[in-house]
């Protein structure tokens, strides 16, 4: 399914995006450029779905009758495609959670409140996205650890020298984004990890990877971090369905997070409780079933593709669009560096975001405008929020002139 790109050539057709009903079934072109917040869905992981529902459908891991076997079967090859798609060693190191969120809330309520105390410290950067920020300030005030925060640089990549520093001997975990969700800046998340071992084995490293699956192929064993979380509707595949991997000792020794069924041993008011090792003593009670078999789908249509193709096609998209936008008078770019992800963030001397994104919209071009769920990055920046146009696989040459034409109007307009 995929197909030779030209990396110079910006008239590229693209035989993918007929895979995604909903962009051909609009009463207008819509030039989609919101994938980092969510992607769109192809008609192969709208079938897995509906085929579950259709065929199938039981609860799961409980049943001895034919459609729960079924449904038991498929919910743990969708475990094993997502070990297989980001190259972990067994099946019991992939946890389904929600989402990217759940998955870090998880880590941080689990792994945190057994090993973090007071004046301990956890390390992140300044940005990060608040599924990022939050658990580890909420964690932070129940143990007395202390939240320490890498600043960035003014082109929006991490200050390295600084964050190097801030690793001590009372650091106990550190957590990063591989790609800023807000600029599209990449982290180089193994060495970091490997500047953060030097240091000390012991402490622990999150990767956040909800923007990098998506782009490149992710190996968690070359990355070297103990966790490594990320979503499925980015992944072109469901909403309510994530997932965090660790290593099964790491899993095995952390308690759980949620009680109920499926996570338990057994039961007794005499005896007690005991838990299932993981991975099922973090899927407490019915889990996204038909979601999670949506999301190996998903895995199962990007592996058809090749996460290369997809990535060169996207990467020479971004670079007409980043050719063509600088004909445009008053816009400042953030994250604006070589190596990044296929997203643009910018904000206009002439107009809010808001109004831009308003006028972009009435010419069927969806972009995301706001903070982008990561304000102390705006603040640094000194801003409110920008607009941010993310390319995904579906994007054509088509959808960045839509875009520029649309821009062009709405500084006409405003201006």
């Amino acid at each position: 399914m995929g197909f030779p790109l030209q990396q110079n050539s910006h008239d590229v057709s693209n035989p993918w995006r007929a895979d995604f009903p909903i962009l051909g079934n609009a009463e207008k072109a819509i030039a989609f450029l919101d994938s980092a917040a969510s992607a769109q869905k192809p008609a192969a992981v709208i079938a897995a779905m509906d085929g579950v529902m259709e065929t199938h459908y039981a609860n799961i891991h409980r049943g001895l009758y034919s459609f729960s076997q079924q449904s038991t079967a498929a919910y743990e090859a969708a475990r094993h495609k997502v070990a297989q798609f980001i190259g972990a060693k067994t099946d019991n190191e992939i946890v389904f959670t929600r989402n990217t969120t759940e998955a870090i809330n998880l880590v941080a309520a689990s792994w945190g409140a057994a090993h973090l105390s007071k004046g301990d410290e956890i390390l992140i950067t300044q940005m990060e996205h608040h599924a990022n920020i939050v658990p580890w300030h909420m964690i932070a005030e129940k143990t007395g650890a202390i939240l320490r925060v890498a600043p960035i640089l003014d082109d929006g990549t991490l200050d390295v020298d600084a964050f190097q520093s801030l690793l001590g001997t009372k650091t106990k975990i550190v957590a990063f984004t591989h790609i800023s969700n807000a600029t599209g800046v990449i982290n180089d998340a193994g060495a970091l990890t490997r500047m953060i071992k030097a240091r000390s084995a012991e402490i622990k490293v999150l990767v956040d990877g909800s923007q990098s699956i998506v782009h490149k192929a992710v190996d968690v064993d070359s990355l070297g971090s103990d966790f490594f979380v990320f979503t499925g509707h980015k992944l072109y595949g469901p909403s309510g369905i994530g997932v965090l991997w660790a290593r099964e000792d790491t899993l095995n020794a952390m308690p759980p997070y949620q009680g109920g069924g499926d996570m338990i041993d057994t039961v007794s008011f005499t005896k007690g409780i005991t838990y299932k090792n993981a991975p099922a003593r973090f899927e407490a009670g019915t889990p996204a079933i038909i979601e999670a078999i949506g999301l190996g789908a998903a895995i199962d249509y990007l592996g058809a593709l090749g996460m290369k193709n997809i990535e060169n096609h996207e990467m020479a998209l971004y670079r007409y669009l980043r050719e063509e936008v600088s004909a445009i008078d008053g816009l400042t770019f953030y994250g604006d560096v070589a190596d990044k992800a296929p997203l643009l963030s910018f904000t206009a001397s002439w107009a809010h975001v808001s109004d831009i994104a308003t006028i972009l919209d009435q010419c069927g071009v969806s972009v995301r405008s706001g903070h982008h769920c990561a304000m102390p990055l705006m603040e640094r920046f000194g801003i409110d929020g920008t607009i941010r146009a993310s390319i995904g696989l579906y994007n054509t040459k088509a959808d960045i002139d839509q875009f520029i034409d649309a821009l062009h109007k709405a500084y006409k307009f405003l201006g």
